[in-house]
């Protein structure tokens, strides 16, 4: 079972997502919160996989509650939630360690392959609006960390395509590789520079002049 919290100061719309949820054989909804302050205390009792959680709310907001999740040992996968396309907390939250954001009008069909997505830890939310994201708001590019250098010129052209939002069956048809093979190559590409996840990788390429 995936075991999810909402966080979400809007009562009616955390009923909507958890009947949502609830209504899945493999997902669970162990918590609630209303705000970023109550979400913590949530997380640390009820130790989910993912977190959907708001990014505006009172007494505590998400960007700041996602921040000390993250701190915690094995924390849970956080997506965001906004009601902007091109939102800068959303951005701020994904460079904090966020797994990605939804749309709150997202097709509850999108929703819950999110949630299974990033449980699985082995693809992300919408990597394409990762990078329009940070395209949009990124202005102050970092030093290429040593860690780049040990990438091979497969992997760096592998990375070039993941960091432009591209999936693993479109990377896979474009190089002429096996779907399994390309899983291989992201898996190492992000243990050698030390990444959660592809939105990570996303964020790592901008923030260093890569993408």
């Amino acid at each position: 079972m995936i075991r999810v919290v909402l966080v979400d100061d809007q009562a009616l719309f955390r009923a909507g997502v958890r009947m949502l949820v609830s209504s899945q054989p493999d997902m669970d909804v162990v918590g609630e919160a209303g705000d970023g302050s109550d979400a913590l205390e949530v997380i640390g009792r009820t130790r989910p996989d993912v977190v959907l959680m708001d990014i505006r709310m009172p007494v505590m907001d998400g960007l700041t509650a996602t921040a000390q999740v993250l701190t915690q040992p094995e924390p849970p996968r956080i997506v965001m939630l906004t009601t902007f396309d091109l939102d800068e907390a959303a951005a701020r939250a994904i460079q904090q360690g966020a797994s990605g954001f939804l749309l709150k009008d997202a097709d509850p069909e999108f929703l819950l392959a999110a949630i299974r997505t990033v449980d699985s830890g082995s693809s992300v939310i919408a990597a394409s609006a990762t990078r329009e994201l940070f395209a949009h708001f990124t202005t102050e590019t970092k030093p290429v960390p040593a860690e780049y250098a040990d990438l091979t010129d497969r992997e760096r052209e592998i990375f070039a395509l993941a960091a432009r939002g591209l999936s693993n069956s479109e990377i896979a048809a474009r190089e002429y590789l096996s779907e399994a093979t390309v899983k291989t190559h992201i898996s190492r590409i992000l243990n050698k520079l030390r990444l959660r996840d592809r939105v990570q990788l996303v964020v790592f390429a901008f923030e260093h002049g890569l993408a």
